[in-house]
């Protein structure tokens, strides 16, 4: 079992905090209102019976799910348990959905927790990212030295490319994604709702340059392979005996036929 210090815990509560308090902010909502939008539809026709979601348990990703079982891990209330992501404490091949939103890019190991996604998601298993696109002008946003040590450009941007190497690595298939979030990342309700044009343009003109990425993607197992029993090979078997069997009859029906006297 692993145990958190006083002061790791404190300091996870405080980036719980700053989240939440970010969330509640203009460009928060315009955020939080294309995640839920994409969620919504890209886990309602997913089946089985558990689904986790990582992060921000306080919003309910999972609400158009119909999966019997959905837990909220994190470390914050709304939480179904409290735990780390990069050592769950799930049994393997349990899950048949997990939902990552803006989690890697805020931990100091974003591979550990991919390998345990892998691990407790069940063969043909779901899993769901959402990831900040650092090649946007919300990346560039980074950059600027008033915003550098805020939440969310305190974050370590992961490019989609590379989130994409990662999958494939650990057997996953990538069925599905897209970009979002075109707008500018201005603080004001006002200048975003002006600039919200760029949403319906950004798909068709600039379509890489979304302020962030979702994907979908489907954990593969490559392993043994049912062998059939070869019923052609039996079926042409018993097709050679009858011939066989037929002349013996034939013989000896000969044979009996020879045997009979010649009635005159």
């Amino acid at each position: 079992m692993i145990r958190l210090s006083t002061n790791s815990i404190m300091t996870l509560s405080v980036h719980a905090q700053a989240m939440q308090q970010w969330f509640e902010t203009s460009l928060g909502q315009y955020l939080l209102g294309e995640e839920q939008s994409y969620f919504d539809q890209a886990v309602i026709n997913i089946f089985g019976y558990n689904a986790l979601q990582i992060g921000f348990p306080q919003l309910n990703f999972l609400r158009t799910n119909r999966i019997p079982f959905r837990f909220r891990l994190g470390i914050s209330p709304g939480a179904s348990f409290y735990a780390l992501p990069d050592f769950l404490p799930i049994e393997s091949g349990s899950m048949d959905l997990v939902l990552l939103p803006h989690i890697l890019e805020f931990n100091s190991n974003p591979h550990q927790i991919l390998r345990e996604v892998h691990r407790v998601l069940m063969p043909e298993g779901h899993v769901v990212i959402s990831g900040f696109n650092p090649f946007s002008l919300w990346g560039m946003n980074r950059y600027w030295k008033t915003a550098r040590n805020e939440f969310p450009w305190c974050g370590q941007f992961i490019a989609l490319p590379r989130l994409k190497d990662w999958l494939k690595l650990l057997d996953f298939e990538i069925v599905g994604g897209r970009l979002g979030c075109y707008a500018p990342p201005f603080g004001k309700e006002k200048w975003i709702k002006h600039f919200h044009f760029m949403e319906a343009a950004g798909d068709r003109w600039w379509p890489i340059s979304g302020g962030v990425y979702f994907l979908h993607a489907i954990k593969q197992i490559h392993g043994m392979r049912i062998i059939k029993p070869c019923w052609e090979n039996s079926l042409s078997t018993k097709r050679k005996i009858v011939p066989a069997t037929q002349k013996f009859k034939d013989i000896v029906k000969e044979r009996n036929h020879a045997r009979q006297p010649i009635i005159k």
